[in-house]
């Protein structure tokens, strides 16, 4: 089960990297000084990435604790 540690760590550093460029993004549109209407559409926007971002990070998380428990 070494195999499924090495992939759920591959794919929690992904979402990890996901998260990271939704941080940049929301930040840089803060600092853009948008109106809040305009604020609120960019990060509507990036949202999907999040949520992706952190469910591949938590499934990666799991797949770790599975081949940890597995071995």
């Amino acid at each position: 089960m070494e195999y499924l540690v090495y992939t759920g760590a591959a794919l929690t550093v992904l979402g990890l990297i996901g998260l990271i460029y939704s941080i940049i993004k929301v930040n840089a549109a803060r600092r853009e000084n948008l109106s809040d209407e305009a604020l609120r559409a960019r990060v509507q926007a990036v949202l999907p990435w999040n949520l992706g971002a952190l469910g591949l990070s938590a499934l990666g998380l799991g797949c770790v604790v599975a081949g940890v428990l597995l071995a």
